[in-house]
């Protein structure tokens, strides 16, 4: 199944590997959650039954999470996966949708999970409200009061308590006033310009409800109010009619300092009214707090920061992909598959820095491979690198494949396109780089400096050493360590790449009766120290020189804050030389 346009060059829809509908964003933990709603291939009517998240945290890659919730979650309904929304408190996450109970008619359902991408779970066996009508939002004010919205004619609200799954009260009919949702001509019975799909939330002391407006087609118009419940004014038009879908939902964000407003359009191959793609666009209000007309685009927003190559990046963060689609790994998570010669995925903004020495890919084929090539900034952009893949025995028959690289440098669009005989060629899991060679990274690493660029771990006195040696004419030597994590230690915070590997290599002399000595990276980043070894424990000889010599790859979340290379004991605090250390 191919979706997307032609074009390479596009960024929106941000999903081209199916058609997604009603978005609802939502940030959590320094990324952009997006969960929408699934129109099934060639749908003639709203047919959806199943639900999808997707992430980002830059805007312009997007790592499909699968189907965390589906009909089946909810054993009393049987239809009508329809538009939802997700909230979190008390440590959970809660996906309100409107669903077709069995026999009956739409009713709000409650979907709950520990984490943003699922699986979720019923909470409650039962609908939490239920008058035939659809699209909830909620929103938690700043007293931690939470209201649910939701409505199609009609617009209704409820006070839910604090464990999100009740409420109090009844639900209560928000006047739909011409002063309150604009004039709508030729409809007695609607005179309003609301149709579904409220968004309210707050901002600088004022609440706004974005809505989808006068079907049909819809446009994207919007009310603000002094309170949650209002009264409301009609402000006007956010998005006109566009896009190739009668209808549209729209979300409402802010991340990184960029405000975001997700819709959906008819923008896919294939796409139409009722098989629709989400799309988002950056915006910023004007002085008055008034919201601008936005207008579809298919360039899409700027990139936030860039992608890292040399940690671990899922197949299916895709900024743009053609021909490809994801399905449930064996795994975990996703895979890409369904590849066929000439299909592709592009990746944005990838910082590979001064340069990659080679590529790797978790890769499994049925039949007979293929091979992965490697260009940048377009489908006909430099070669960098092609990878071979050959028969697994099986679609889920994992296995790492590798390849050198050549003239990957600097922060360029990837672009991974995927070639051999015929269709069905392999499935991808996931794939890395692997940095060029380093320098060493550690200052007077030969100690002919005496002790400069070192200190102590732990504690204990260091001093230059001029009597010992491995090579040359200095060593360190520390004494009076009172603990065997104490050691001689480096600084290295400046120096880290996340993700990439490194190898060691340190000469130690101890004392007699001190045990193996290994070399440790301690990695401090968003409140937590990790321990990182980067030697294994070597049996040490009290009579010699001793190298300590391995590899590892360090990687961390979040911002790093202090690192470490240190040298400690695995037993014991006798005293120990040190020379000729390498970290590169």
């Amino acid at each position: 199944m191919t979706l997307a346009p032609a074009t390479a060059v596009a960024d929106n829809p941000i999903v081209q590997t199916i058609y997604t509908a009603d978005p609802a964003p939502f940030v959590h933990n320094g990324r952009v959650y997006v969960y929408t709603g699934h129109d099934e291939d060639g749908s003639t009517n709203f047919t959806m039954r199943e639900w999808r998240v997707y992430s980002t945290a830059d805007m312009v890659n997007w790592t499909d999470h699968g189907v965390p919730m589906n009909l089946a979650t909810f054993k009393w309904a049987d239809a009508n996966a329809w538009a939802g929304h997700v909230a979190y408190r008390n440590g959970k996450f809660y996906w309100y949708v409107p669903i077709r109970r069995a026999g009956g008619g739409m009713a709000i359902g409650v979907g709950v999970s520990n984490s943003p991408t699922g699986p979720f779970t019923d909470a409650l066996g039962r609908p939490l409200v239920e008058n035939g009508e659809i699209d909830p939002n909620v929103f938690i004010d700043d007293d931690g009061q939470a209201y649910l919205y939701w409505g199609n004619p009609r617009l209704w609200y409820v006070r839910l308590n604090a464990d999100m799954i009740s409420y109090s009260g009844s639900p209560t009919q928000i006047p739909l006033t011409t002063a309150g949702y604009g004039t709508r001509t030729g409809n007695a019975s609607r005179p309003t310009l609301f149709e579904e799909a409220p968004w309210v939330y707050k901002r600088n002391g004022l609440y706004y409800n974005v809505f989808a407006a006068e079907c049909c087609s819809e446009f994207i118009g919007y009310s603000t109010a002094p309170g949650p419940t209002g009264p409301w004014t009609y402000r006007g038009t956010v998005m006109p009619r566009q896009g190739g879908s009668f209808t549209n939902h729209a979300g409402i964000v802010d991340f990184n300092g960029g405000s975001y407003f997700f819709y959906h359009n008819g923008a896919l191959a294939g796409g139409g009214g009722f098989t629709r793609s989400v799309a988002v666009e950056k915006f910023s209000y004007n002085s008055d707090g008034t919201i601008p007309t936005i207008n579809m685009t298919t360039s899409g927003v700027p990139q936030v920061g860039t992608l890292n190559p040399f940690t671990r990046q899922e197949a299916e963060t895709i900024a743009w992909g053609s021909g490809v689609e994801t399905e449930p790994s064996s795994e975990g998570t996703q895979n890409l598959g369904y590849l066929d010669n000439g299909d592709y995925v592009k990746v944005k903004g990838v910082a590979f820095g001064s340069g990659a020495a080679s590529f790797s890919a978790r890769v499994a084929s049925a039949g007979s491979g293929g091979a992965i090539e490697l260009r940048l900034d377009s489908l006909t952009g430099p070669v960098v690198g092609t990878c071979a893949v050959s028969a697994t025995g099986g679609y889920q028959t994992w296995t790492t494949v590798s390849c050198g690289v050549s003239g990957a440098t600097g922060t360029r669009d990837l672009y991974l396109r995927f070639t051999g005989a015929g269709g069905g060629l392999f499935n991808l899991n996931w794939w890395q780089f692997n940095p060029t060679a380093v320098g060493n990274q550690l200052t007077n690493g030969n100690m002919e400096s005496g002790t400069t660029g070192w200190g102590v771990f732990g504690s204990g006195t260091l001093s230059a050493n001029t009597g010992v040696v491995h090579a040359g004419t200095g060593s360190a030597l520390i004494t009076g360590r009172t603990a065997s994590w104490h050691g001689i230690r480096q600084d290295v915070t400046s120096k880290l790449v996340n993700g990439r590997s490194y190898t060691t290599s340190v000469w130690v002399r101890t004392q007699a009766g001190t045990p193996s000595a290994k070399v440790t990276l301690a990695v401090a980043a968003n409140g937590t120290t990790s321990y990182l070894q980067l030697t294994p424990a070597s049996a040490v000889n009290p009579n010699g020189w001793t190298q300590l010599t391995g590899a590892a790859t360090v990687s961390w979340t979040g911002t790093l804050s202090s690192a470490n290379l240190y040298v400690e004991t695995a037993a014991g605090t006798d005293s120990y030389y040190l020379d000729d250390a390498t970290f590169q």
